[in-house]
C-alpha cells in the first residue's frame, strides 16, 4: 500500500546560464548571489513544513538550493538529500549550453513554429522534446518518451521509500522545464504552461498511489 503524500517542488535558485537565457539541462551552472538569496527567501517560507524525506538532481544548483532549505528548516530531521540523475532536467543534447530562443528556434521554426511559446501552444511540450531531439545533429537530446522514463524513475524512487507515511510532507528541488512537463501532464490544463516557473518557486503535488495533482503551482 503506498502513502499519500504532498510532494513540495521547488525549482533552484538562478544561476549564470539563467541569466544569460541559455539551456542548462545536464550542464552545470553555479548559483548567483541572488540564485542563493531565492533558496534563503524559500527556505524562510517552509521553514515550519516538516519533511519527511528530500531529494534533488545531481546538479550543483539543485544541491546547493536543497542544502540551503535544509539547513534553514526548523522541524524536519532531514539533513541532506537524496541526490539521482532520475530527477535531472531535460538533456538538451547538442543544444545544451546554447541560447534558449536559438535552440527552440531550430526546433520548432521547420515546423512554422518559431518560439517554445508557439510549440506549446499548438501541441505540448512534450512535442516541444521530440523536436529538439529531431532537431539535435547528434540526437542526442531527449524526446518525450526518453525524458519521462527517466523521471518516472525518480518518482518510483520517491513512493518506495517506506519512510514516508500518510499525510507526510517530501521535498524535491526540481528545474525550469521539468516543473513545466510535470504541471502539463498532472496540472488538468489549470495552469499557463507557456511561462517558465520563476527560481525558487513552489509547485506542489498530492501522490496518492498512481494517481498524481497538482494543487499549487508557481508559487514565489
Amino acid at each position: 500500500m503506498m502513502s499519500k503524500f504532498t510532494l513540495y517542488m521547488v525549482r533552484h535558485g538562478q544561476t549564470y546560464f539563467n541569466i544569460y537565457n541559455k539551456l542548462q539541462g545536464w550542464s552545470n551552472s553555479p548559483l548567483t548571489d541572488k540564485g542563493i538569496q531565492n533558496a534563503v527567501d524559500t527556505a524562510e517560507k517552509l521553514k515550519n513544513t516538516k519533511f519527511a524525506a528530500a531529494y534533488c538532481s545531481d546538479t550543483t544548483r539543485a544541491e546547493e538550493t536543497a542544502g540551503i532549505i535544509l539547513k534553514h528548516n526548523l522541524v524536519s530531521n532531514v539533513k541532506a538529500p537524496v541526490t539521482a540523475k532520475f530527477f535531472r532536467e531535460e538533456f538538451y543534447g547538442y543544444f545544451e549550453g546554447n541560447d534558449m530562443n536559438q535552440a527552440w528556434y531550430l526546433a520548432g521554426a521547420p515546423h512554422g513554429l518559431p518560439t517554445f511559446k508557439d510549440i506549446v501552444e499548438k501541441y505540448s511540450i512534450g512535442k516541444a522534446k521530440d523536436y529538439l531531439k529531431d532537431a539535435d545533429p547528434f540526437h542526442q537530446a531527449e524526446n518525450n518518451a526518453e525524458y519521462w522514463q527517466r523521471l518516472d524513475q525518480g518518482f518510483d524512487l520517491i513512493k518506495a521509500n517506506k519512510a514516508i507515511h500518510d499525510g507526510d510532507n517530501v521535498l524535491l528541488i526540481s528545474h525550469g522545464n521539468t516543473l513545466l512537463s510535470v504541471v502539463e501532464r498532472y496540472g488538468e490544463g489549470k495552469y499557463d504552461v507557456t511561462e517558465r516557473p520563476a527560481n525558487g518557486s513552489l509547485t506542489k503535488l498530492v501522490f496518492d498511489g498512481d494517481n498524481v495533482k497538482v494543487t499549487a503551482y508557481n508559487e514565489k
